[in-house]
């Protein structure tokens, strides 16, 4: 990476605008890979780097869960790393759809509206049964 082994930083902004088929670039664990000459022989297919094209790629490199080999192919395509200084914008933490329970939320919705409602079926019961005889 750059010349005498200085590290090449690259901006997110500089990134981002290499999402063609012309130069294509994808971020893996904060490295900055050139994929652009990769892009036919990607055995997942091209479609699948251009989608990753300019973005952070970590995620789906590491959930496809891609050998040795291909860690050694992917090593000789490093070009140089995200900037310190905009680490934070592409490394965000993952949402998660889960939403958090208040447990008084819980034990109400759980516990009281259940018998709640179990009392007013059994109240109707015998309301209805009775009035029929």
């Amino acid at each position: 990476m750059g010349e005498k082994g200085q590290k090449k930083y690259f901006r997110l902004a500089e990134i981002e605008e290499q999402n063609t088929f012309k130069s294509t670039w994808i971020v893996i664990h904060n490295l900055v890979y050139d994929v652009t000459r990769f892009l036919e022989e990607h055995p997942g297919g091209e479609e699948v780097l251009r989608e990753q094209a300019g973005g952070n790629a970590t995620e789906s490199f590491e959930d496809v869960g891609h050998s040795t080999d291909a860690r050694e192919m992917a090593s000789s395509m490093v070009i140089g790393e995200v900037h310190p200084d905009d680490r934070h914008k592409i490394n965000k933490p993952v949402e998660t759809l889960v939403t958090p329970v208040n447990e008084e939320t819980s034990w109400w919705s759980s516990w009281v509206i259940p018998a709640l409602v179990a009392f007013i079926v059994t109240l109707m019961y015998r309301i209805y049964a009775g009035g029929s005889e």
